[in-house]
Parts: C-alpha cells; structure tokens; sequence
C-alpha cells in the first residue's frame, strides 16, 4: 500500500528526530591492511576498493547515484552487487578473517596471535572486546579503563525505599529498535542472551504517544501516532510553540536551496533558511536537541545531526519537493551504509525477539539499561584472552616502527605493543595521549549534564502521563533559571523496573547552558533545582522520598559546525601518524547514542575484517555514502 501523505513536512521530519534521534552513519572505507607482517590483522589479500560512482556536490542537481531496491528500508536489491560496491564473488574472496589473522605467517609457519588494545572499558569499549573476541577467538586483547568500574555512562543502581526497591538511571535509559544501529543493538543481546530480561514499551501506550514541550508557561503535547488528528490540528493552529510551522511548511518548497559552495551550517541556519523563520528551530528544535544532545542549536551541524534532511535538500532543493518524489515517484535518497546493514542483520534476529520488537516503542531491561555493560563485562572476563587494565589510566599512545604497531605507555607499567589499538576515550583525551600528533581530535568539545533522579511516593504525583517533556531554548529565563533540559516520567517511560509502586522522574540540568561555568552545583543544590523545576512546571510540592545526583562531566560531545571535515581530516592524520593501527571509536565521532556506539564498534571490528577500515573514520567527507534507490 502506498505510504499516505504525512500532515506536513516539517511536522513529519521533526517527529521523526523527536521520536527516533538520528546521528550521522558509523564512517567506514575501503582501505587495506598491511599483509606483509606476521603481525598483521589478516592472511589474506586486501580487498579492492569499491568503484562508487562520485556524487555532485550538493545543490538542487546533485546526482545521487541510481540504485533498484524493493524497499527503501532494505529489501532486495535488483543488482548482483550490494551497495559495498563488490560483486558477491569478489566479496566473498574479500574476507579476509581477523578470525585467522595470526595463524600462520607468510612462510605457512604458526604466528603469534594478534595483541589489540582497547582504550577505554565503556559502553564502545566493550563492545570492541565483544566483536573482536566473536571475530577473532585467538587474539589477545587488553582493556584499559582509568576507573574502577566498566560500563562507562551506563549506570544502574538500586535503592531501598521502605523495604522496596528503585532503580536510578544515571545515563542512558532506554533503546530504540527500529534504526539501522538498533538492529546492532539487538543483534547484540541476541548474542548475550539477555532476550528474556527485556522490558518492551509499546507503540500503543501512553508513553510513546504523549510527549511534551513545556512552552511557554504549561505542558504541550507534540503531534504523534494514536492521536485525534482534530485534536493534533487545532493544537499546531492555536498553542503558540507551533507558530510559523504551518506556513513555514506550506511555503519551503518554494524557497531557494542552499548555496552550492555551502558545505555545513548550524541547525538553527538550516530550519530558519527552510521555515523562513527562526520560531520552529528556537520553539521546537532546540528542545529535541536539549533531550538527545543537551547542545545548541545554533552551534551543532545538521549535516552531522540529520544527514537525511541535508541530503534531502541536496536531491530536490526543498524537503517537501523530496518527500513528495519519494510519494509520487517512488524514489528516494537512502545511506548505502545502513541499508546494507539491514540487509545483513535482519535474517539473522531470531523471529521471537524480531516479532517481539515489531510494535516496540523504546526497550530496556528488568535490571536496567546497565545489564547490556554487565553482560559483556561477565562474557569478557570469562574469556581466558582478555585481559582487563582496571585502574590503569594511559599516558601515551605511540606508533611503534619496530614492530609496525601500537606501543601503549600506562602510570607505574613498562610500555606494551600490540598489533592493533583501538581507542573508545573521548577524542580529545586521545589528542593529549598522542602529543598533538591529533589536532583536529582536540576540538570536539563536550558538554556537562547533571542528572536528578527523585522518587515520590505518590503514585498520581504527576498531571500528565506521558514519556515527559524537553524544554527549548526560547522560553523566559523566569519559567527556567536552573537551566534544566527536560523531565523523564521514568515510571511511564519503563515499567516492570520497581517494587515500589510511587512515581519516579528524571530531570536533566546544564548541557550547553553550563559551558562558560567553572563550578558546578553539588549534590545538595541539584536536589533543590530540580525539586524547583518540578515545582514551577509541574506543581508538585511533596518531598521526594529517595534522590540520587550524577554530575556527568563532559559526557556528551557536541559535533558543531564542520564536525564532518573535522573527523576527514582526523583520519588523514590517523593514517599519517600510526600508519593504519590506531582506530577510533565511540560518541566522539559518528553518533552520540548507545545505539551508535555499539554499531561503531561493529563496524571498526568487522571492517578490520574485511581489509576495509584502518581508522574507523575513511567514510568522512565522502560524498556518495547516499544513494538514490526506486522502490517498488
């Protein structure tokens, strides 16, 4: 059945980055790894690189390349190559294995195995010692972590509450299903076996269909699925955070696309250059960007944020002149990089949890988001080839000539050298750790969240039920003065994580608004700013039964303008300084979310793998990653 025309384009797309927030596709390259060593990753022949067709820059004709598929959503492709560019022929003599690297030598001797580093024990880290452990059950792998636990930013903890129990998220709370990178995810508790401790939040209740934005003085619930479509209407027409979106999206159409030399902007210039006003970014945008980024509109990149949108403009110079090719003419622009991952992943989910996942809104797990970390924690440590450095903070990262590896210099140890290293730590802490060998590493700045966790015992404390609500950039300073980014009903958003049967909420303070600060508020202060916020938004005076304060230090780094030519030249300076044996990895780089992290892993190991990636940034700056696709 033909897909129905959506409400309006705008609506549609920032629905869309509400509801399911997308970063820019993992950044991958065809590039050969060194077969000459006894050392090295694989045995085999590097691959060829794939001939991609070259795409025009961007303008009202750049030219996508032209490829037939069944569904944009990554059905069967009519071609016999995928879109890596290679024939199935060749790809399959193209894998080299990590598998068997180190078997044997050139001379058919037994090798040593490969030795890889894994800088950093979070969430990515992790998952790097996961696929390399998968792909490669012979090699030897190190994890070094600076604290005294794994799991990074992913943090679950239980409270006692009466004699019942609470669980406190500090960082991430819930997983989507449904993108490219979530099929990853749950390729991933496929592999750990945690199908059983799932916590599935569906497409059909409350949570997933009534999100707030708090402007300017009272709750607004956004468009979305299950909704009365009058009720939807009269909502965009009359509650002022929706001024100038109808005519806005009625007239984008008609309005120049962008400057042909315009390689990134902000995306703030980009909704006000396409809405012809800076009421849609400042009212709702910003407030989308406060919940997944706690950045700045008018200083993060679109082209890195909502590569769809730019590409969009860039095929048919306007979004509702692409959405309606899309309607009309059965085209439309896709990532070659995710439709392949599709293809790939999907026969591989069991039918249970597939079928299980097909009405999801978001999951987590009966013990929190924190038994993902936990489960590959448990996994690695069972595995008699890794080796976990807990404790034990890097104070150098160096290529070593004599070995043609990485040479790995700890506090208080003698330096290591391994094969291979691959570095999951904030990219700016790497730029340190390699003596400014990686400048353009060093200017991804990131922001400070503090995150307030309060549970009532009330279990009707809350006026609205709901996912909760985000706060834009827009609203008088008097509605916000403690800077708060936006509330999560917690006991909405999961439910079956509890005995105690009150309410619990999350509120999210600082972020970009705590850039210039040298100070941040303690513990005490944070309880009282967030019992402030709710107080002032939402009425609620009675005094939280249990509360837990995370000052998560620059925990999110912010891809601002020209992040994507950052992250070019990065790998060029990669290549030039370590000569194809340290790769990178993790939120720095190709996606903030736990989704993205977990694919970047995958796709560094696997590219390994294929003699396809030696940095895990050859995919930045490439102008052919989108694709225009027929679907039939």
């Amino acid at each position: 059945m033909p897909p129905q025309l959506p409400e309006h384009v705008v609506v549609t797309l920032l629905r869309q980055f509400y509801i399911t927030p997308r970063c820019q596709a993992s950044r991958l390259r065809r590039q050969s790894l060194s077969n000459s060593s006894t050392r090295a990753l694989s045995t085999k022949r590097p691959c060829p690189r794939p001939r991609h067709r070259q795409a025009a820059r961007v303008g009202t004709h750049a030219g996508y390349s032209h490829i037939h598929t069944r569904a944009a959503d990554g059905g069967q492709l009519s071609s016999e190559t995928n879109f890596s560019g290679l024939s199935p022929a060749v790809a399959e003599d193209c894998q080299s294995t990590v598998a068997f690297a180190a078997q044997h030598d050139a001379r058919g001797r037994k090798a040593e195995p490969a030795r890889i580093a894994v800088l950093g024990g979070g969430i990515t880290g992790l998952a790097s010692a996961h696929y390399f452990v998968r792909e490669n059950p012979n090699a030897k792998i190190t994890v070094y972590e600076s604290s005294s636990r794994l799991g990074g930013w992913l943090k679950s903890d239980y409270m006692d509450v009466d004699g019942e129990t609470v669980l406190f998220e500090s960082g991430p709370r819930t997983l989507r299903p449904g993108t490219p990178s979530g099929l990853v995810t749950l390729e991933l508790v496929q592999e750990l076996g945690l199908q059983n401790e799932l916590l599935i939040t569906s497409v059909a209740s409350e949570a997933h269909q009534n999100r707030f934005l708090y402007y300017p003085d009272r709750l607004v619930k956004m468009p979305g699925p299950g909704q009365d479509p009058f009720d939807m209407a009269w909502r965009v027409l009359t509650e002022p955070v929706f001024k100038g979106l109808v005519w806005g999206s009625f007239t984008e159409r008609y309005r120049p696309t962008r400057p042909r030399e315009l390689d990134d902007e902000s995306v703030g210039s980009f909704i006000a250059r396409r809405m012809a006003s800076d009421n849609v970014g400042n009212n709702i945008v910003s407030a989308v960007l406060h919940g997944i980024y706690a950045g700045d509109i008018n200083q993060l990149s679109v082209k890195s944020l909502m590569p769809q949108i730019w590409h969009y403009e860039a095929w048919k110079g306007s979004l509702m002149k692409a959405i309606l090719t899309k309607m009309s003419e059965r085209l439309d622009v896709v990532s070659r990089k995710d439709t392949d991952l599709r293809m790939e992943l999907r026969p591989k989910i069991d039918k249970t949890l597939s079928d299980a996942m097909m009405f999801a809104s978001v999951y987590s797990f009966k013990e929190g988001i924190g038994a993902l970390s936990g489960a590959m924690e448990k996994a690695l440590r069972n595995n008699p080839n890794v080796e976990f450095k807990m404790e034990t903070g890097v104070t150098a990262v160096e290529y070593d000539g004599e070995s043609d590896g990485i040479k790995i210099s700890a506090k208080d140890e003698a330096p290591a050298k391994y094969t291979k290293a691959i570095s999951t730590i904030p990219s700016r802490v790497l730029s340190t750790l390699t003596f400014n060998a990686l400048p353009s590493l060093a200017l991804t700045h990131s922001v400070t969240v503090m995150v307030v966790n309060l549970y009532f015992k009330d279990p009707y404390v809350l006026p609205e039920r709901g996912f909760g609500y985000l706060i834009p950039r827009s609203i008088p300073f008097t509605q916000n003065p403690e800077c708060a980014l936006g509330v999560v009903f917690d006991s909405h958003a999961v439910q079956g994580q509890d005995t105690a049967s009150g309410t619990k909420v999350t509120v999210m303070l600082g972020g970009h608004w705590w850039d210039a600060f040298d100070t941040y508020p303690d513990e005490e202060e944070g309880i009282h700013m967030a019992r402030s916020v709710l107080h002032r938004h939402l009425k609620i005076t009675d005094k939280p039964a249990a509360t837990r304060v995370s000052l998560q230090r620059n925990c999110i780094p912010q891809y601002t303008v020209g992040h994507e030519s950052r992250m070019q030249t990065a790998h060029a300076d990669l290549m030039r300084e370590f000569k194809g044996k340290l790769a990178v990895a993790g939120n720095s780089y190709t996606g903030v979310g736990l989704n993205d992290c977990v694919r970047a892993a995958r796709d560094v190991v696997m590219g390994m793998k294929k003699g396809s990636v030696s940095t895990g940034l050859e995919d930045a700056g490439r102008n052919d990653i989108y694709v225009q696709v027929s679907v039939k």
